[in-house]
């Protein structure tokens, strides 16, 4: 009896290789042969004589069905994402049936893996369903909780993705890898096996190889970053000294420094003036070039109440320069 699992709605065909700058391309590996199901027929001739006559004869046909041979490679084709703590991050894979038959694939993903400085969590895996490189929510089909692959036909391949979260308390450089199996819905074991009536055309389904299943890993590294501010003045009064008197200038330097091997985003640095001063008028900079104290086109603001510098995105290793001036009333 046929498997009835083998009886999916669509096939699908996929491309071996990735689109995408950080997917890594792979030779894909062929199917074994004739496709399962094909009728493989032979007829013997003979031809003979008697006294003077001469006579050709035929033997029967013998027919010869071939049987689905059940085989897959898993490839992971993500070289170490970039990924941020506490955030999502997509892994991707690709599935190549390396049998001669239509076959479905139930898919495993598993986070735990020797060598990692933390495991992700495992929220989902989808189909590239429109078969671009990169995960379109809404778009691409996202497999139900044991739920198997669409029928993938020989030598064909399905790209898919893993949807995991990643721990927020995970430092920068961290790594980890997320291991992906694909097992034949038809069945697995020990290569030989076989599963009467179960393959492509109403033959039997042999497993091949790879014992009809595979696994591959990809991996992804956390890239952090944090911010630290130092803040730090100098005095000049009006006699040329450092006495903090009225009438003496101070220069606040405000440092943020950034660190680690990601980036931050949005980063601002806002300060009050102090009670007792006023600010200087024209004074902003930002690393050492002026500033508008209007709020404008550049980066900072000012007032009697306090300043404010967009710095925007700011990457891991870079310092930035904020200082601007108040008189003691």
């Amino acid at each position: 009896m046929k498997n009835p699992t083998k009886h999916f709605s669509h096939r699908r065909l996929g491309a071996a290789c990735g689109v995408l700058p950080f997917l890594l391309c792979s030779a894909p590996a062929l199917a074994a042969g004739v496709k399962a199901g094909v009728l493989i027929e032979n007829t013997a001739t003979a031809t003979y004589t008697s006294g003077t006559a001469t006579g050709t004869i035929q033997s029967n046909k013998v027919t010869v069905r071939v049987d689905e041979l059940l085989d897959v490679s898993v490839a992971g084709l993500t070289s170490s994402l970039a990924a941020t703590g506490g955030g999502q991050a997509v892994l991707a894979y690709s599935i190549v049936n390396t049998g001669n038959g239509p076959e479905a694939f139930n898919l495993v993903a598993v986070p735990a893996a020797v060598g990692n400085d933390f495991d992700v969590v495992v929220n989902s895996i989808a189909i590239d369903s429109n078969d671009n490189g990169t995960y379109d929510p809404g778009v691409d089909q996202v497999l139900g909780a044991g739920a198997a692959t669409p029928l993938i036909n020989a030598d064909a391949s399905l790209k898919v993705f893993v949807l995991v979260t990643v721990p927020s308390e995970v430092a920068d450089g961290k790594t980890s890898q997320v291991t992906l199996t694909a097992t034949a819905v038809t069945g697995s074991g020990t290569p030989g096996t076989s599963f009467t009536g179960a393959g492509a055309g109403g033959g039997d389904a042999v497993v091949g190889q790879s014992g009809a299943r595979s696994s591959a890993e990809d991996s992804l590294r956390v890239e952090a970053a944090t911010v630290s501010l130092t803040k730090s003045a100098t005095l000049l009064n009006q006699f040329g000294g450092s006495t903090p008197i009225p009438g003496a200038v101070i220069t606040y330097r405000i440092d943020a420094a950034v660190s680690g091997s990601g980036s931050v985003g949005n980063l601002v640095v806002n300060d009050v003036i102090p009670a007792g001063t006023s600010y200087e008028p024209g004074s902003l900079k930002l690393d050492g070039s002026a500033l508008t104290d209007a709020a404008d086109s550049d980066a900072g603001a000012a007032s009697s109440a306090g300043i404010a510098v967009q710095l925007g995105t700011a990457a891991g290793g870079s310092t930035r320069s904020v200082t601007f001036k108040v008189k003691i009333n």
